[in-house]
């Protein structure tokens, strides 16, 4: 598969077993899944979900959203603070509307958690950093 590192925005081809090696970008040498959130296509997200050692945490989100801008900054500060005990992952649902179907995002900005490939729990709308923070406690 090929991930976007979110640092240098340069693709990098990763096999998905190597997901939980905390895997960095062959460009600027930065972890490719760690502490920021990466951008999920429809060309690696089943990979991610399904090779993730950790949680997998999804923002499905688009640029003209009001909401889902406000809410980047706590999402952001979760993978942050969560760096090694998830995966944060965020898809944009206009560039990627093929995922936006396939998981029935009705609402955005949307949260989901998926664990071994499976979706445990969503929810819709934009929480404070804070409570988003607690809210995600219970995942790990």
């Amino acid at each position: 598969m090929i991930v976007e590192c979110p640092h240098c925005h340069t693709g990098n081809r990763l096999e998905p077993a190597r997901l939980s090696e905390n895997p960095n970008c062959g460009a600027c040498h930065q972890p490719l899944l760690a502490g920021v959130p990466i951008a999920g296509t429809a060309e690696n997200f089943a990979d991610l979900v399904k090779y993730s050692k950790v949680p997998v945490i999804v923002d499905f989100w688009a640029p003209w959203c009001g909401p889902c801008k406000a809410f980047a900054p706590g999402f952001a500060s979760a993978a942050e603070a969560y760096a090694g005990q998830a995966l944060f992952v965020k898809i944009d649902t206009e560039a990627q509307p093929a995922l936006g179907t396939q998981y029935k995002v009705r609402s955005i900005p949307t949260i989901a958690v998926f664990e071994h490939g499976q979706e445990l729990e969503r929810m819709s709308g934009a929480l404070p950093a804070g409570q988003f923070k607690a809210w995600l406690t219970q995942f790990f």
